[in-house]
């Protein structure tokens, strides 16, 4: 397949899915028991009052009818208006949005290449002292879930133990998250020590096959030196299922982020989220979720793309 038609192929599936996700997540926060308009008037309020609040709203409209109204909006850039705090949706997402990237960045690369670089030396020591040694600990790290990450490194590295870092992430909304990186630590260390150890045994299973795979042992029988080999031959070979890897554990990351946003109180996206959804504040939160659904669509485009650039044989596929 050329490569334009399987890009257009991916993005149009991509928009589908998008599509998909936003029309149930809008059927969803529609079927739930709570009524907006009374959340917002509170429980004393009369139901005159709330049967104008919710016609103000468009909500006595036919769900078709809402639905395609907000899709229309939304193709032009318009999420409407936040219902708590009468602010327009997309500065909202923005700013938590800067937040949770920062957060993404402070975890992802140091993740990536950890993994490449200790699941690659675990892999030529396969069967060594420190073999041994990790593998019972990265299984240990992977079984535990990362609210009980975070709770353990708070108590370790913020009261019990030590109290290297702040146990809260208080940022400064008007510096940089990067500017801060005491409050970006803990967050950042919680994601990490979650997602690490699945990238490392990761690469580690895709060098120990690459290491001893046919055409290495060609190679070695022409004499080329082991450096070389695993730079040149095992290492790129390797690199193909941590990609993939790398991208599962991105897309995952939200969910992940709102636990950990949540323990270290990060202004971050997940805490928006977690907030719209208590005071079901619909558009923002039809908005965030749909958010969210594009960048997994991304993330995993970007994944297959690098899939395709690193493999010859799906590179030149016709």
């Amino acid at each position: 397949m050329r490569p334009l038609r399987w890009l257009t192929l991916r993005l149009g599936a991509g928009l589908l899915g998008v599509l998909s996700i936003s029309l149930l997540v809008f059927l969803a926060i529609r079927l739930l028991p709570s009524d907006p308009a009374r959340v917002i008037l509170g429980p004393g309020a009369p139901a005159s009052s709330v049967q104008a609040l919710r016609h103000q709203l468009g909500m006595d409209r036919p769900l078709a009818s809402q639905y395609l109204d907000w899709l229309g909006s939304a193709l032009r850039g318009d999420f409407g208006q936040s219902l708590d705090s009468h602010v327009a949706v997309v500065p909202l997402l923005a700013e938590r949005l800067g937040a949770s990237l920062a957060l993404l960045g402070a975890f992802a690369l140091p993740a990536l290449l950890l993994a490449l670089a200790l699941g690659s030396l675990l892999a030529l020591r396969q069967g060594g002292r420190l073999d041994r040694l990790c593998l019972p600990l990265l299984a240990l790290f992977k079984s535990l879930p990362v609210f009980v990450v975070a709770v353990l490194l708070i108590m370790l590295l913020a009261t019990s133990v030590f109290t290297w870092l702040p146990a809260m992430s208080l940022l400064d909304s008007e510096r940089s998250p990067w500017a801060q990186p005491r409050y970006l630590a803990l967050p950042a260390l919680t994601l990490l020590l979650s997602a690490a150890p699945y990238l490392v045994r990761l690469q580690r299973a895709a060098m120990i096959e690459a290491w001893n795979s046919d055409y290495l042992d060609a190679a070695r029988l022409r004499g080329i030196a082991p450096w070389r080999l695993l730079l040149r031959h095992a290492l790129p070979n390797a690199l193909l299922p941590l990609v993939q890897g790398m991208a599962l554990v991105l897309s995952v990351f939200f969910s992940s982020v709102l636990l950990v946003e949540i323990a270290f109180n990060y202004p971050g996206l997940g805490n928006l989220l977690n907030d719209a959804l208590r005071r079901r504040d619909v558009p923002l939160i039809q908005a965030g979720i749909s958010l969210v659904a594009a960048f997994v669509v991304l993330v995993n485009l970007l994944a297959d793309a690098l899939t395709v650039l690193l493999t010859p044989r799906l590179r030149t596929a016709g």
